[in-house]
């Protein structure tokens, strides 16, 4: 069913890079989610009603704002895949964060409504009446938001994006849902005890535990991510698979929406290449990275020496030293200025986040501590900093 209504409405499916494409895919899940949502609001309203269930009106509202949710992810995609233009030279992808966030505020208004509206029925509540045609259609709501839920889910992960994935995982709350008032209705028909504010109280917070869960993953692109380290592999290997590149650090990735990326790195070049040709090497990754990562990549040469054995064991030596000291750090942009009665090791740690200020000032102590042992001479000049690479 999934493939079938991809191959019919989404033209070109399977060139998930470009821009319409995916756009493409967007309105396909917005109109299916709308359709799924006005019609399971519909039938749960009418079940409710019947049965005078303020847990199952309030699954049918949550579903209205599915509704709700699907109109404004459709007016997002839409606008998100706007090209760049003189006011936005990056392009209008951020537009669909926007929108997925205001998808938030919907589900925390309804579920909120909703959490007073149970809250009146524990204080007085009322009779409820069991019937099977209604059970059925509950049910029946059940499974669509199931297929919801893994028809998100797919495409989700097909075109990777984050707010179908959230969208899923909404789905998949309702499901928790509607499973919770269909209980509550069979607990009063068997005991004849009323539970049903309380299990709207329920719905009503796991309602608003998905809102915010909505919310935490789209602010998280807006404010900034680390890069992945999926990602930080794919580009690092990518850029040092050229000849000519013998290594690469201080990856950066600025993403303005699912589709465009902009990232800068380093690229460690050696020191008795001419530069014309490390240059020459340097804008045929960043050209390359466009067509074939859909990346715009900005590259800072780095020289490196490579012919100075001395200098290579001497990094060698330092870089175990530090090691020793916490596994999780590295170094690089290494160099050596040679005297007679000192000699300056210039270079850079990389630290983890959790470091606070008064561990990292112990660290520069305890590297130069460990490079005085290696040889009395060695004074080193460290640069701590972060990396942006999340931490596994």
């Amino acid at each position: 069913m999934i493939n079938f209504l991809v191959r019919k409405f989404v033209k070109n499916y399977e060139n998930i890079e470009d821009a319409g494409v995916r756009t493409d895919y967007g309105v396909l899940s917005s109109v299916v989610g709308i359709i799924c949502n006005v019609l399971l609001f519909a039938g749960k309203l009418a079940v409710g009603a019947a049965v005078r269930s303020v847990s199952v009106m309030a699954d049918a509202f949550n579903n209205l704002s599915d509704a709700a949710s699907s109109v404004i992810g459709f007016v997002g995609v839409k606008m998100a895949g706007k090209p760049a233009d003189r006011e936005h030279p990056f392009g209008h992808g951020r537009i669909e964060y926007i929108a997925a966030l205001a998808v938030a505020f919907i589900v925390l208004q309804v579920g909120f409504t909703f959490f007073k509206n149970s809250l009146e029925k524990i204080r007085n509540p009322e009779a409820l009446s069991f019937d099977l045609v209604s059970m059925l259609i509950l049910l029946a709501s059940v499974c669509v938001k199931l297929w919801l839920g893994h028809f998100n889910r797919v495409l989700g992960k097909r075109i990777n994006s984050s707010v179908m994935q959230a969208t899923a995982a909404d789905a998949l709350g309702d499901v928790v849902t509607t499973l919770a008032t269909m209980g509550s209705i069979l607990f009063f028909y068997f005991t004849d005890i009323n539970i049903d504010g309380f299990v709207g109280l329920l719905v009503s917070l796991v309602v608003m535990w998905a809102g915010i869960g909505i919310a935490r993953d789209t602010l998280e692109p807006l404010i900034g991510q680390p890069v992945t380290p999926e990602m930080y592999k794919q580009i690092t290997e990518f850029v040092e698979s050229y000849d000519g590149i013998l290594g690469s650090h201080d990856l950066i990735v600025h993403n303005y929406g699912p589709t465009r990326s902009l990232a800068s790195i380093h690229a460690e070049v050696p020191n008795d290449v001419d530069i014309e040709t490390s240059h020459e090497i340097i804008d045929r990754i960043e050209r390359d990275a466009v067509k074939k990562l859909g990346l715009f990549l900005v590259i800072h040469m780095d020289p490196l020496e490579v012919k100075n054995e001395h200098v290579a064991e001497i990094k060698a030596q330092v870089e175990a030293a530090v090691k020793e000291l916490d596994s999780r750090l590295s170094i690089h942009d290494f160099r050596m200025v040679d005297g007679e009665r000192q000699i300056n090791l210039i270079f850079d740690v990389v630290v983890p986040h959790s470091y606070s200020e008064k561990e990292k000032k112990q660290l520069q102590l305890d590297i130069l501590e460990k490079a005085s042992s290696l040889d009395p001479r060695y004074q080193c000049v460290v640069t701590l900093e972060n990396g942006y690479v999340a931490e596994e």
